[in-house]
């Protein structure tokens, strides 16, 4: 059985992962609003991993006995000005992320909690990549500035994501 304390942690986690989710597809929104089809692709990736992310601590919680209590989803911004400005964004949102899971990660080792440590250990494993992912693109945004063929290529590189 998990502990009232883990069990409310673990559902205010769904709540960020459903929000991240929330967060991207409204980034995809904005990029195939201005014909960046290929960002949009890779935000639409992102969004149905975070929801993903949301379902695994769904999945563990019922595993553990615990209750499932859904939270309401805030709603995102729905406009960036530039493709950096949302991808600087989605660096900044995985970083909270990050910064959440290693709080749950401190209360299950407090708690005692191995079997949660456990299961965490995934997240904390996913979110060096998230990370990792979000700066390499902010750099080569950067690195491209105004280039419309830069960004074009980039828009074209990325769409490739599946």
């Amino acid at each position: 059985m998990i502990s009232e304390k883990m069990q409310k942690a673990l559902n205010d986690q769904i709540q960020a992962e459903m929000f991240s989710s929330y967060l991207y597809l409204s980034m995809s929104a904005c990029f195939n609003s201005v014909n960046m089809d290929g960002m949009a692709q890779w935000m639409k990736v992102q969004s149905r991993e975070e929801y993903g992310h949301a379902m695994k601590f769904y999945g563990y919680l019922i595993e553990r006995g615990g209750k499932i209590e859904l939270q309401a989803i805030e709603k995102p911004q729905t406009t960036w000005a530039t493709p950096l400005d949302a991808f600087k964004d989605t660096y900044k949102h995985e970083l909270y992320i990050t910064g959440r899971i290693n709080d749950l990660v401190k209360l299950a080792y407090d708690e005692g909690d191995i079997a949660t440590l456990t299961f965490l250990q995934w997240f904390v494993t996913e979110q060096v990549e998230e990370e990792a992912n979000a700066s390499k693109i902010v750099a080569m945004l950067e690195m491209i500035g105004e280039s419309k063929n830069g960004l074009f290529m980039m828009d074209h590189n990325l769409g490739k994501r599946e």
